[in-house]
């Protein structure tokens, strides 16, 4: 809190005097003319302008100042106001308020234009990496601070408060609708990015509006829909829905196992690098291993006709590549699932091979499923949700369904018992039954 000045001081306590106020409440005094010129300066009040007294008094008021407290912050500036009145006091206070007038103008001028984002963009991807966060949340974060540039009109980031995020959340639930889980979404994002990126602090996040997400019931698809849609699904894509039923994996999870992540001889397959960076490991399912063993031979076949063309071997992750050099071209960090294509990066010059595309595996479950004429919203994920509800209707335990599908929390994994019927339902009649 910046002192009062000089000349404004020595007049104001000889005010003081004047008017009879008590030598041992000058200090209040004085102390409340401080706040209400730091108020003004803060929030571009004119401090001579008394339309600019009702705020500061709300704001006190805002803060839990009792009503005694109000009042003689109210005569504090009374007093000040008829020191102002006075020519040859307007005359010494001129400076102090063309300053703040220019503090204002620069500030105003500052918010108006059309702030370069370059540098906060630059630091949300560095971060983002720093922290080892998937590419998706990097995505994800990067589109709602993009979206808040746009509300406050690319107002200049070092001059953003939680009052712009409270306003953009608002502006989020009530004129757009989003849903609650976007909503939260982006309150953790403009989060990480006032914390991380602007380095400030975020403010009372107690007045800003979170939304409560409604509790889902996943759709779980039967054991006989489950292989009417593998029936009508194409190699490679059969096997990949097998591997997110059998096993319980993510889209994510399969499409980016190695060849090194398949073990035949004690039938476990190896998840790495799992949401949240976890590795666990599930049991494969017997009744596919031909199946695998034959893309296990597809995948040598591949990677030796790449190998003979000189390619420059798979992408790998972070810096695996310099620690091993070879790495990229050994059988054993190849894809299991491989792209068809292989894939030019511009910056070496080099053609890499990606593993198969999500959007491709998506688009092909959606064609069967529309072809299995089934009534239900399934997707890639549908087949993760229906091997844990299969798991807990044949008795498995829900710790053991929790390790399999690598939940942190036990309530994410619970959400599954109401995908099935409890004994009590199960007994229970439909009024339409009833004799």
């Amino acid at each position: 809190m910046k002192p009062i000045p000089s000349e404004i001081k020595i007049l104001y306590d000889a005010a003081l005097i004047k008017k009879g106020v008590a030598l041992p409440a000058h200090f209040h005094y004085r102390k409340w003319l401080r706040y209400y010129l730091d108020f003004c300066l803060k929030y571009h009040h004119e401090p001579v302008n008394k339309e600019s007294l009702a705020p500061f008094i709300q704001k006190l008021k805002d803060k839990n100042q009792t009503e005694k407290q109000r009042k003689q912050a109210f005569d504090a500036i009374s007093i000040f106001y008829q020191i102002e009145r006075k020519k040859t006091v307007q005359g010494k206070t001129q400076t102090l308020k063309n300053k703040n007038e220019s503090i204002s103008r620069k500030k105003t001028k500052l918010k108006s234009t059309n702030a370069d984002w370059s540098p906060v963009y630059n630091g949300l991807v560095s971060e983002i990496k720093l922290r080892h966060y998937s590419p998706k949340t990097l995505e994800a974060y990067r589109g709602w601070v993009r979206q808040l540039k746009g509300f406050t009109r690319s107002k200049a980031p070092q001059l953003l408060s939680s009052k712009d995020v409270k306003e953009f959340l608002t502006y989020l639930a009530v004129k757009r609708k989003v849903s609650a889980s976007s909503q939260n979404q982006a309150f953790n994002a403009l989060l990480f990015f006032y914390r991380h990126v602007l380095k400030n602090e975020f403010g009372d996040i107690k007045d800003i509006p979170r939304a409560k997400r409604k509790p889902y019931i996943p759709t779980v698809l039967s054991r006989e829909e489950v292989d009417a849609i593998i029936t009508r699904l194409r190699n490679p894509y059969n096997l990949v829905v097998k591997l997110l039923y059998g096993c319980g994996l993510r889209l994510s999870e399969c499409l980016r196992l190695r060849v090194q992540d398949i073990n035949f001889d004690t039938g476990i397959l190896t998840v790495h690098d799992g949401k949240g960076k976890k590795d666990r490991t599930v049991p494969l399912p017997e009744t596919i291993i031909p199946e695998l063993k034959a893309q296990l031979e597809s995948v040598i076949s591949l990677h030796q006709k790449d190998l003979e063309t000189g390619y420059a071997g798979t992408f790998l992750v972070g810096l695996l590549e310099k620690k091993y050099k070879n790495a990229a071209r050994e059988l054993v960090w190849q894809w299991f699932f491989p792209g068809k294509t292989l894939t030019f990066v511009p910056d070496t010059k080099e053609y890499r091979r990606y593993h198969l595309h999500h959007t491709h595996v998506q688009k092909a479950i959606k064609g069967a499923v529309k072809r299995a004429k089934i009534p239900k919203r399934a997707s890639a994920h549908t087949f993760r949700h229906s091997f844990a509800s299969h798991l807990l209707l044949a008795n498995y335990d829900i710790r053991t369904v929790q390790e399999l599908l690598g939940h942190s929390d036990i309530r994410t994994t619970m959400i599954y018992t109401h995908t099935i019927q409890s004994r009590t339902i199960k007994e229970a009649k439909s009024p339409l039954d009833f004799s």
